[in-house]
Formats: structure tokens, sequence, C-alpha cells
């Protein structure tokens, strides 16, 4: 039976084509028939183009398929002059739109047809979210743009091009892995500002929380008790938003080691799971109980969308932390590396985490690592309640503890279940 492979990718190339026509038809319907550079018939008839180009590439005929791209591309830049010449509108966002979907279609035909419809897929999403995109770029501060700039060069330019090797005594040192660091904190730091300002004052005290949290819970927590302190404002919402930090700082931390130190990732879930669900019950608990209670967001704590000298800060401590580590790893063995580790969260869960991560694979089995993260965690849990109550008092702050002190005690049991189990 002949094989029909090349006949299905083709049928993709002009469904794809038809999809980004839709799109783009929709955007132009208000424009007079004829006068648009291409429309809903116009891109499935490009995106079909570029399939049949393609077969014709795969079939050896390198001159017809490039004939045929070449065709297409010359007449969709015909067609953006005249139009820009008949009106003025210089857009040139449906001319690219069409060249791409050319050559989505020849990739569909030449055997990537995943990337073809991965890349369709974003390409309708960005432009179907133009209005969005346009609103939102012209909300943007100059720090914000800036921020946005740096945050591309350390991520994109710099980190890439650093050594993945072991440097330093004890080749305690991997200038990729420790660059990783910043641009995992100064990530999340631009991320908690965003949606701090973003949903600060619609969500409330809540969004600030959670958005806090992401840089730092203990922070947030902080902030929190403040407010109840001064008693200005219900308590509920500055309670809830405690909880909340809680439960995310439970899940950025379960990430992070996901993303550092894979092996511990099963073992961490049996603390930080019923710790974060027991955080996100009381959340719910309080504010259930009330709902009528009036919130607002609590203020941004910093108008530097982007500070990458405290992310530079925690990369040195990192370091510092990771040559430690191997020291007591060569002298004590893992019983004194598991301690080391253990006080380190205590005060730094995320720098026990990457320390975790920089350490020589099998230097900790998975269970004994997840205990020596788990343990400071809770530990960390519990300190935040006593910054409640150091900060509101008894009174004012014996509640926001008694939320954490639920989750510690939940992430206690699965802690306890970890070693029982293991």
């Amino acid at each position: 039976m002949e094989d029909l492979t090349p006949l299905r990718d083709v049928g993709i190339a002009f469904a794809l084509g038809l999809l980004v026509g839709v799109e783009r038809g929709w955007s132009a319907r208000g424009e007079r028939a004829g006068g648009r550079v291409a429309g809903f018939r116009t891109f499935g008839l490009l995106g079909l183009l570029g399939g049949i180009a393609g077969i014709a590439l795969e079939a050896g005929h390198d001159m017809l398929a490039t004939l045929l791209a070449a065709v297409a591309g010359i007449a969709l830049v015909a067609g953006y002059w005249r139009d820009m010449a008949e009106d003025g509108n210089v857009s040139a966002t449906t001319t690219i739109a069409g060249l791409i979907t050319l050559a989505l279609g020849m990739l569909t035909t030449t055997g990537n047809v995943l990337v073809a419809l991965v890349c369709t897929g974003v390409m309708v999403l960005l432009l179907s979210m133009r209005d969005e995109l346009h609103a939102w770029i012209r909300g943007l501060t100059a720090a914000e743009v800036k921020a946005v700039a740096r945050f591309a060069l350390i991520s994109i330019v710099v980190w890439p091009l650093l050594p993945d090797a072991a440097y330093g005594p004890y080749d305690a040192w991997n200038p990729r892995s420790i660059w990783l660091v910043v641009v995992l904190v100064s990530g999340l730091s631009f991320v908690g500002y965003v949606a701090a300002k973003r949903f600060g004052e619609v969500r409330g005290t809540l969004a600030t929380a959670a958005a806090g949290a992401l840089v730092s819970s203990t922070a947030a927590t902080a902030a929190l008790a403040r407010r109840l302190a001064e008693g200005d404002d219900p308590p509920a919402p500055a309670i809830a938003g405690i909880a909340l930090a809680g439960a995310v700082m439970m899940a950025r931390t379960l990430v992070l080691a996901a993303a550092v130190a894979g092996f511990v990732v099963t073992t961490l879930a049996w603390i930080v799971v019923p710790g974060g669900l027991a955080a996100l019950a009381a959340t719910a608990f309080v504010m259930r109980h009330n709902k009528h209670a009036p919130s607002r967001a609590a203020p941004m704590t910093s108008a530097n969308p982007f500070d990458i000298l405290p992310a530079l800060g925690f990369a040195a401590l990192i370091a510092g932390a990771a040559l430690f580590a191997r020291w007591a790893e060569a002298r004590y063995g893992e019983a004194g590396l598991g301690v080391i580790i253990a006080l380190t969260g205590t005060f730094d869960v995320d720098a026990a985490t990457v320390t975790l991560g920089t350490l020589t694979p099998g230097s900790l089995d998975p269970v004994t690592a997840g205990a020596v993260l788990g343990v400071p965690i809770l530990l960390n849990t519990a300190f935040k309640a006593a910054i409640c109550i150091g900060l509101a008092g008894w009174r004012k702050g014996w509640a926001a503890a008694a939320t954490l002190m639920f989750s510690c005690a939940a992430g206690g049991v699965g802690l306890a279940a970890l070693v029982i189990v293991g």
C-alpha cells in the first residue's frame, strides 16, 4: 500500500495555514474586500504551498521548492508595499505572519510536524493578544524595560557562556550552576514584582502575600505581622496572607529542588505537600469565616523590579555553603553533611536546597536528603510563627502563628511517615 504520510503532512500544513488565517481574517474583518494583504483563504493556500514546496525539497527538486517559496514571498511583500502606499499602514505583521506560515508548511512536510504545530500555536496566540500586549507595553515604566533587558542579559547571554565544570577547592564551584542561582532568584524577584503590581490592588492582601513569598516568605510574613500589630485593618486578610505565604514557600522549595536536586523531589514531597495543603486549608478557613471583612493590598516594598545585588549575594552564600559542605563531606562524612545543610536551611531554605544540588551524586540517599531538607523547612515555618508573635504580640499574632504551626505539624507528620517508610 502506498505511503500516505506526505498527503497527511500536506493536510496538516493546509490546516495550520487556515488556523492562522482565522485569526488574521477576524483581525481584519473591518477592512474592505480586497484591501487585505492576506486573509483566511490566502493563509490556507500559503500553508498548502509551503507543504508542497517541502515535498518537492524532500524529493530532490530544490529549484522547484525555491521557486515556489520565492514567488509566494515576493507576492506577500508586494502586497504589503501596495497596502502601505494606499493607506499609509506600515504594519508588516500580516506579511511576516504569511512568510512564517509558508515556512511552517515546509517544516510540516520535511519531518518537523511537532515543531510546526508548536510554532503555529505560539504565533496564533501572539497574534490574538495584540490589544493586551500593546496595553501591557504602554503600562511599562523605564525601570521595568531596563529590568527585562537585564534579566535577558544574565539568563540568555551570560549563563549559557559560563563553563559547566568543577573549579576551586574540593571542586566545590560550578560557575554555570552558581549563576543559575542568580537567574532563579532574580527571576523570582521579577515575577513577584510583576504579580504584586498587577494583582495587588485588585486581589488584595492574598495576592500581595503570594507574590512576596515568591521572593521571601519570611519577609512577606514580617510585613503582614507588622500590619497586624498596627491594627488599622481587619486582621483576617493578613492572617490568611501569612498562611498563604507559607504554602507558596513550600511549593517554591519543591520547584527549586526539582531544578537543582531532582533526586530529592519525591521524598521531599512527603513533607512539603502535607504542609502546603495544611497552609492552604488554613487560608481558606480564615477567609471563609471572615468573608465580609474588607481587604486591601499591602504596599509594595520595593520600587526596583530587578535588583541583582541580593541575587549575587545569595549566589556568594551558596558558593560558600557549597565549599563548606564539600569540606564537611570530606572530613565528617554523611552525618556531618546533613547537620550542616539542616542548620543552613533553618535561616534560608533556598540556600539549603541549592547547596544540596551542589553535592556529589550519591553523597546522600534520597530519603536522608529529603529529611535533611525537610527539617529546616519545618524549623523555618516555626521561626516565622515566632516572628508573628514577636512583631504583633500574642493577642494579635497568635492566630497567624497558629496557621503556621498547623502547617508545621502537618509537615512533621509527613516527615515521620517518610522516616518510618524509608
